[in-house]
């Protein structure tokens, strides 16, 4: 047999190796550019795929809109010193004299911890009765038993005080240092005053959403709107149930990145750009830096602005692709806002699929190698 002859079979079956891996399948990180587009909707798929650009930018770039209703914002702050049926009120007496009505043989002060308001805002104060405390303020409570009691005892001094109870007070849970119920107290009517009163935020504030629940109605707000829309920091009401808690919503990084996970959202808005150096980047080894998409389930009024259409009804897929090798790729990828539940997918460059496919054959070529050794086809043979 001739070298040239042999070199040709040997190519031939260098060849068939190739091939028969292609059919088996190169391990990769997922599907690669071209299987992506051929499932666009203009090639018979199911999805819309879409080049971003800065018009496209405007037209997804919607974020959460949280705020509180005008019921929320106009409720007046309560007159805080108010008794109101329900609340609890704490009394101390003290009696000029050594065997008082109220006090102990070793004390000339009584301390009443807990007196509950009735339905009816009535208080029961012994050898004083019935008194009315609803629609009163604590002081006025206070000058009605002395002078309920100046009769039986000479020169009472009373204390009243309002401890937390059902009435005027509020229960905040959630991530906050002190959890618990609170009597909205002069210091304490608006949100962020209680909210400071319960021990302030245990998570970052940029991530903390503060829901309000009103009777029927609810209301939802960033923590740091407070601070930055002071109309935020509404009034507060008896029964009020406020809950901080961090921000729910993530994305899903896949694909040659430095990580993938599902992402937690670090600020109340992220870029492309920020969620792939949240996961550690491209891989410079792997990543295709033309072939970073982001798959969408898209409300059918964006989808309609993005694509130019008015006929689109109900949600849509949509695969927005972002190349940041263009001179404005970067600007663009800044710019494209992340939303709830996005999964971004970095393909993978062609030259990495070749070197696995090498790397694979370079296993493979051994039994040949040893074939060509055997029957002298290497160029030393004859």
């Amino acid at each position: 047999m001739k070298p040239t002859t042999s070199r040709r079979a040997f190519s031939a079956a260098l060849l068939a190796s190739v091939s028969a891996l292609a059919a088996c399948g190169v391990p990769r990180v997922g599907p690669n550019k071209r299987e992506i587009f051929a499932g666009s909707i203009q090639r018979e798929g199911d999805a819309f795929i879409i080049s971003v650009n800065d018009r496209v930018t405007r037209a997804t770039g919607v974020v959460p809109s949280l705020g509180f209703s005008d019921k929320f914002r106009d409720a007046s702050v309560l007159g805080s010193d108010t008794i109101r049926a329900g609340d609890t009120l704490g009394l101390t007496i003290w009696e000029n004299v050594d065997d008082g009505l109220l006090a102990p043989d070793t004390a000339n002060s009584t301390i009443l911890e807990e007196v509950q308001v009735d339905g009816s805002g009535f208080i029961f104060v012994p050898y004083a009765g019935r008194i009315r405390a609803a629609g009163n303020t604590p002081e006025a409570v206070r000058r009605i038993i002395t002078e309920k009691l100046q009769d039986q005892t000479p020169d009472p001094q009373v204390e009243v005080r309002r401890v937390a109870g059902d009435g005027s007070t509020v229960s905040i849970s959630g991530a906050v240092g002190g959890p618990g119920i609170y009597a909205i107290d002069r210091p304490t009517r608006t949100l962020s005053a209680m909210l400071a009163r319960a021990g302030g935020l245990t998570i970052e504030p940029e991530i903390a959403q503060v829901t309000i629940l009103r009777g029927h109605h609810r209301g939802k707000i960033w923590f740091q709107d407070l601070y930055q829309h002071p109309k935020m920091d509404i009034a507060l009401r008896g029964g009020d149930r406020i809950l901080v808690e961090e921000d729910t919503r993530s994305f899903t990084a896949l694909g040659a990145t430095g990580t993938q996970n599902r992402v937690p959202f670090q600020s109340q808005t992220i870029s492309a750009v920020e969620a792939i150096a949240q996961v550690g980047g491209l891989l410079a080894t792997a990543a295709d830096p033309t072939g970073v998409f982001v798959f969408r389930n898209e409300p059918a009024e964006i989808s309609n602005a993005v694509l130019g259409r008015s006929d689109l009804i109900g949600a849509q897929r949509m695969v927005y692709v972002l190349d940041l090798t263009k001179p404005n790729g970067l600007f663009i990828a800044r710019d494209f806002v992340i939303r709830d539940s996005d999964l971004i997918y970095v393909t993978e460059a062609p030259l990495t699929q070749w070197n696995k496919t090498i790397a694979a054959l370079t296993g493979s070529l051994g039994p040949i190698d040893t074939a060509a050794t055997t029957f002298g086809l290497s160029d030393g043979g004859s």
